[in-house]
Parts: C-alpha cells; sequence; structure tokens
C-alpha cells in the first residue's frame, strides 16, 4: 500500500476504497448483511454517534468503536482502493512504530515495577487496537460521498455529542455518586468485572468522585469514563455546535437552543475543576479569534471583548468564582503529574528509539520509594509513567521516533489545511490544535483521539468537495 501527502492520493488495494467513482460499486459489494437489511453506506459512524448513549448504558461505551470499526473495513476491504488524506504517510509510520515497539514489553526500565510480557501485552494490546479503530474510522468517515454521508450530518452528530455530554456533565453535578451495572458488566466473571481498568471501560458512572478539596467531590465524567476525557470531549465537540446552528439557516428557536447549551454547558465545566478543559477552551477562542482577524473580520474583538466580559460577571455575581477559585489553590495532582513527565523524559533515554512497548508503573512514588497505596490513599505509589499526557505516552510507549510521527502528524494537517476559512474548517483545525495542546496533559485514547479523526476527516472531505 502506498501512501501521501497529498490530498487525495489514490492508494490500490484490495482493502480500501475512492470516493465518488467508486460510490455505487461500494454500495453494491458492501456487506451482505447491510444489503439485506437495507441499511444506508453510512451506518455504523451514524449509530455510533447517535447512539452513544445507549451504548454507554450498556456497558460498551469505548468498546463501541472497535466494535462498529469491523464493518467499517469490512465495507473498505470490498472495494479495490482508498483515497487517503494529507498526512496520512505520518500517522501510518506512528502506527508501525507502534507495532514496532511491542518488541520492548520485555525490558524492565530502573525504577519500575518488574513484570513480564503476559502482564503487559493486554494493555498494549488495547491501544494497539484504539490505534487501529480510530484509523479506519478516518478513512471510512472520509471516503464515504456527500450523498451517503453529507457533512452536515456528520456536524450535527458531533453536537448531538456535545449535548450529550453537557447533559452527562450535569447530571455528575446533581448525581455524583450515580452508577449502575451495564449488561455487559453482569456477563463478565466477577474477577474480570472488579478490576479497575475493566470497571472504567464497561461500569457506567457518572462523574469521579475525588476528595482533593478537602470533602468529597463529584468531578463529571459520564458518558466518557473519566472526567478528563470528558472534558477533554467537550472542548473538541463544543465549535461543532456553533458550526451545527449558525454555518446553515436554521429557525430562531434552534438558534437560541443552541446559544442556551452553550452557555448551560459553562456549569458542568467549571465544577469539573478541570484546568485541562478550561485551557482548552481558551485555546481554541484565541485560534478562532486569530483566523477570524487573519480574514479580516474585525469584529470578533468586540464579541470576544464581550464574552470575557460576560464570563467575569459570571464568576464574579455565582458561586462559580468560588469553585474555580478553590481549583486554583488546589494543584492537588501537579506534583504526580511533574513526577510522571520527569520518570518519561529521563526514563526513555533507556529505548531512546522505539520506547518500551507499553506504560510501565513507578516503585513507589516522587516523594520516596517506600511509598506505596494504602487504603486512605489508593492512588498513592505506582505512578503510571505515560498516563499524564498523549506525548509522555507516545514518548515512552513508543520512543522519540514514535513521538516525532505522532507530533508531526498534527502539524502537517494543521498547515496543509491553513488556507480552510470555512466553518467546518475552523471548527476542525481548532480541534486539531487541542490535539497538540492537550497532549501535554490529556490521554486522547480512545474517544477524544476517534473525534479528533473525525474532524480530520470534515476538513479533507471539505478540501475535496470544493475542488470536485
Amino acid at each position: 500500500m502506498r501512501a501521501g501527502l497529498g490530498t487525495g492520493t489514490a492508494v490500490p488495494s484490495r482493502a480500501l476504497a475512492v470516493t465518488h467513482a467508486s460510490t455505487v460499486e461500494g454500495v453494491r459489494s458492501g456487506p451482505r448483511a447491510a444489503r439485506l437489511l437495507n441499511l444506508p453506506p453510512a451506518w455504523p459512524l451514524t449509530a455510533l454517534l447517535a447512539l452513544y448513549p445507549l451504548w454507554w448504558a450498556l456497558g460498551l461505551g469505548t468498546l463501541i468503536f472497535p466494535i462498529l470499526a469491523v464493518p467499517m473495513l469490512v465495507r473498505l476491504v470490498r472495494l479495490p482502493k482508498v483515497a487517503v488524506p494529507p498526512g496520512f504517510a505520518l500517522w501510518l509510520a506512528f502506527c508501525a512504530v507502534v507495532l514496532i515497539s511491542l518488541l520492548a514489553l520485555d525490558l524492565d526500565p530502573a525504577g519500575t515495577i518488574p513484570g513480564g510480557v503476559a502482564s503487559r501485552l493486554p494493555g498494549a494490546l488495547f491501544r494497539v487496537v484504539g490505534y487501529a479503530s480510530v484509523t479506519i474510522c478516518l478513512l471510512y468517515a472520509g471516503n464515504l460521498s456527500e450523498r451517503e454521508l453529507p457533512r452536515r450530518r456528520l456536524v450535527k452528530l458531533l453536537a448531538w455529542l456535545f449535548a450529550v455530554t453537557v447533559a452527562g456533565g450535569l447530571l455528575g453535578m446533581v448525581a455524583g455518586h450515580f452508577e449502575f451495572t451495564s449488561p455487559l458488566e453482569m456477563m463478565l466473571p466477577a474477577k474480570v468485572a472488579k478490576d479497575g481498568f475493566v470497571q472504567s471501560l464497561v461500569h457506567p458512572a457518572a462523574a469521579q468522585v475525588m476528595d482533593f478539596l478537602g470533602y468529597e467531590t463529584p468531578r463529571p465524567a459520564a458518558p466518557w469514563g473519566y472526567t478528563n476525557t470528558w472534558g477533554n470531549n467537550l472542548g473538541i465537540l463544543a465549535p461543532f455546535v456553533v458550526v451545527a446552528v449558525w454555518a446553515w439557516p436554521t429557525g430562531r428557536m434552534v438558534r437560541l437552543g443552541a446559544a442556551a447549551l452553550l452557555v448551560v454547558a459553562l456549569v458542568p465545566a467549571i465544577y469539573s475543576m478541570n484546568r485541562g478543559l478550561w485551557l482548552n477552551l481558551g485555546v481554541a477562542g484565541a485560534y478562532l479569534a486569530f483566523r477570524f482577524l487573519l480574514a479580516g473580520k474585525l469584529w470578533i474583538l468586540g464579541a470576544g471583548a464581550a464574552l470575557l466580559l460576560a464570563g467575569g460577571i459570571l464568576l464574579a455575581a455565582t458561586p462559580l468564582g468560588g469553585v474555580v477559585s478553590q481549583r486554583l489553590d488546589n494543584g492537588h495532582s501537579d506534583d504526580g503529574r511533574g513526577y510522571s513527565t520527569e520518570q518519561a523524559v529521563e526514563g526513555v533515554a533507556g529505548s531512546p528509539v522505539i520506547g518500551y512497548g507499553s506504560t510501565r508503573k513507578t516503585i513507589g512514588s516522587g516523594a520516596s520509594i517506600a511509598v506505596g497505596a494504602t487504603e486512605e490513599c489508593p492512588r498513592c505509589g505506582g505512578r503510571v509513567i505515560g498516563g499524564n499526557g498523549q506525548l509522555w505516552q507516545a514518548l515512552y510507549a513508543h520512543g522519540i521516533l514514535g513521538a516525532a510521527c505522532y507530533v508531526g502528524f498534527f502539524l502537517v494537517v494543521l498547515w496543509r489545511f491553513r488556507h480552510d476559512r470555512s466553518a467546518i474548517g475552523l471548527a476542525a483545525s481548532a480541534a486539531m490544535l487541542l490535539s497538540l495542546t492537550s497532549m501535554f496533559y490529556y490521554n486522547a485514547l480512545v474517544t477524544p483521539l476517534a473525534l479528533t479523526m473525525l474532524a480530520y476527516a470534515l476538513l479533507w472531505r471539505n478540501k475535496r468537495e470544493n475542488h470536485s
């Protein structure tokens, strides 16, 4: 297979498909089950996004991405060739390094808990499957024609997920201890179901309850499993609400409802005490303002000033200001994050090119090697190296080569689509930018990276449709 950096580069393969020329043939040769049920070509992606609350309640959540990647792949396999987007060669190079780095799973870096390939392979394979799933999702979404999946429909689906995320945030605020045993969880062996990582995948919960302020504080997580993932996804999806409602003709009530939704979203965003989310929203706003100014739209200065003034009044006149102040005064995770970052940067020296294939746990903590988990502090000790940001995970697990390919991919995409000033282009490029800024403090697999890849597909299709 050949992959190029040029827009719409065609790659011969029995496993892949081009866009317009092969659309009719692709539908004709699609999966037999889909033909029998008369399902539309875009059904796996539509089901993935539109029904995500259902998948979460069933305990599938993150798992639905690799599950529905299978019918996406089947459709691609039955087509003669595919178009690949700009920068895809770098992404393939990153995926290749991820696979090669599995050879280093048996290494025990200094200062980490010893283990073997068997104990590390499940986590490593989960990441491999995650990267494969988001890659398939990108190619599948990008190779659907405008007739099969209009860009406007995909934007609306992403806006819908924003509304779902806000609803999950509000649920986490008012019912922080809400959780239930999912149907999938019931079917698992008890020992497996009780595993912490498995719980994060199959056990629906409204929030993560923490006590770093000196009292129990629910931090919104539904329907994404972790509060950091919730915040990451909220920031990625927010611009698509604006595009879905204001980029095309819509009713006045719809626009009022969307505006109200964006305002309401600020409440769980602040109560989440997610500083990464606050930074992401600031970065996205500054980036979009900069792009508008480059286009000569000076009104954005007045709009930005009004927004900042409204935000200041909101913080000063409501309890939200106190929440922000308390969070900024209690950087409970700063020391741990700093220690994990230091271990990742120093530790990769033992395998600088391809890394260690997966994360490792430290012996003890930054305070002492004797510090370990206790009943009062289950999170003490055993810090996960690579668990505090996508960049550090890519660096430690896949070496300097893997990290360079990962970062280079997003830089190339932003550069290649820098001239797209459409509403879709601005929202999608903002999502790509957030992947670069948030990689210092958020991990991206699986859902944030999947949503970012859909934004990438929109950028690619936007350019292709505008030049067709």
